[in-house]
Formats: C-alpha cells, structure tokens, sequence
C-alpha cells in the first residue's frame, strides 16, 4: 500500500477559504436539524450542502484544516528507504527571518 504524494487531500488554497466552507458547512447541518420542527422534511435540503461544504464529513474539514494550516511549514524526504519530515522552504524562511545574525 503506497502514500499519497502529489495532492493536497482535503485542504483549501487558503485559510479563509477553508472557514467559509467550515461556517457554510457546520450551519447547514445545525440549520438541517434545527429547523426540522419548523420547516419539516424540508430542512433535510440542507443536509447534502453541509456535506458538501465539509468535503463529506466534519472530520474531512478537520483534517483539511490542519493540512491547510501546515502546507510549506513541513517537507517530507525520503532517502535510501528513510523517510523524515523536515522544515519546508517556508518553515525555513520564517525561522530564518526571525534570527537575523545566525545562518541557516
């Protein structure tokens, strides 16, 4: 069984992108059940664009926000059979900036 390398999975292009969905996301699926006395079966519509707006699952948004969150900070290599995970090029840069007089 091989890992998945070339996408990004379930994160966004950007962060406020990936809260829209979330808040899109979550209030359908509170308004789905919330409206149910009021509205009746008919609320139930908002059931298939809160799984759409999560990406399926309230854990599948979880993960796609930390994957958002992480994306350039860490870079995984793999050398001769060994695989780590090492600071990625904007992990670098950040560190770097934040000590000016030590060279990276």
């Amino acid at each position: 069984m091989g890992t998945r390398t070339e996408g990004p999975g379930f994160a966004s292009t950007s962060l406020p992108r990936h809260l829209v969905r979330g808040v899109v996301g979550f209030g359908s699926l509170t308004g789905c059940f919330v409206l149910l006395p009021l509205v009746g079966p008919i609320s139930l519509l908002l059931l298939p664009i809160g799984a759409l707006a999560l990406r399926g699952c309230p854990m599948c948004w979880t993960v796609g926000l930390v994957q958002t969150l992480s994306r350039g900070r860490l870079q995984r290599s793999c050398k001769s059979g060994q695989c780590k995970v090492e600071p990625g090029d904007r992990a670098a840069t950040a560190v770097a900036a934040a000590r000016p007089g030590r060279a990276s």
